[in-house]
């Protein structure tokens, strides 16, 4: 497995790929949040943006290959705008189709006191072409309800579910980078490693390429290294570069700091001090979380 990273565009980026030689383009884009790297500063130069790059992804992505574009919404005077719905529309390619609509679900952000705390975001799957690589058996999950038979037809009475596990399905809960996750850096928009994890093994093989070519602080990067995969990626800020340098290093000599895709969400025990009540809950909050 090797790396690659540049502190560059990445537009320019983009146009020094070998045409058909990304295995899987997996990234978070940048939109206009008022954060330093923000290209856009509004919905029409985002949907700009991503007409520009459509086809400078589909020329470098093999045939057969992933593009996976995980975004969130933005929210303004409290009006949101659910962003994948303008890469939908963006996207519009007779190479490229759409597999899957990811939830990523996570429970923890900002809280919101005039409308539902927002709590997920979104990755959009596609494949160049109608083949495509995906191996389920790679990333399947351990079964609900591993003891359960058919109940009736011909195989009444015997197991139903799949030794290997379950398909995860298109809700994935998994924690975000808070500030005092295990993979924090100084990016303010980090995504965790194991939501790339997936990805990674669901939809390549082998030494495949991974690119990112909005590669922040690398954590595609990371999940590709640790998976085996080859990557190339980019970024225009500086510092940025240098911290995915760092953690790519660790990520290719074995010493990733991540959290694990199967470690289960945790859950604060009744005797532990932040599971307790305080008394200053109203008897009627009491029996609500009781």
């Amino acid at each position: 497995m090797t790396f690659r990273i540049e502190q560059m565009d990445a537009f320019d980026f983009l146009d020094d790929l070998d045409e058909g030689s990304v295995d899987l383009f997996v990234s978070s884009p940048p939109y206009f949040m008022g954060k330093e790297y923000d290209r856009s500063t509004s919905v029409e130069d985002f949907i700009a943006d991503h007409r520009r790059l459509l086809p400078k992804l589909v020329r470098a992505l093999k045939p057969g290959g992933s593009l996976c574009w995980q975004v969130g919404s933005h929210v303004r005077d409290g009006a949101m705008i659910p962003l994948d719905a303008l890469v939908y529309t963006s996207f519009s390619s007779p190479d490229l189709f759409l597999r899957n609509r990811i939830v990523w679900s996570f429970g923890h952000g900002t809280h919101s006191q005039r409308r539902f705390s927002g709590r997920h975001e979104t990755i959009l799957w596609y494949t160049k072409g109608v083949s495509y690589y995906f191996d389920l058996d790679a990333v399947r999950v351990p079964q609900k309800y591993p003891g359960k038979r058919h109940y009736k037809g011909p195989k009444k009475g015997q197991w139903s579910g799949n030794p290997l596990g379950k398909n995860p399905g298109d809700v994935w809960e998994i924690p975000n980078v808070n500030a005092r996750h295990i993979e924090k850096t100084g990016h303010p928009c980090q995504f965790p490693v194991a939501l790339v994890q997936r990805l990674v093994r669901a939809l390549t093989f082998g030494e495949a390429t991974v690119v990112d070519p909005f590669m922040g602080s690398g954590s595609a990067g990371v999940a590709a290294l640790v998976e085996g995969r080859n990557f190339l990626g980019c970024d225009i800020g500086e510092k940025y570069v240098e911290i995915a340098r760092a953690r790519l290093d660790a990520a290719a000599s074995g010493r990733a700091n991540i959290r694990p895709l199967d470690r289960p969400l945790y859950t604060p025990k009744a005797t532990e001090a932040v599971a307790k009540i305080p008394s200053h809950f109203s008897a009627a909050q009491r029996k609500r979380v009781a």
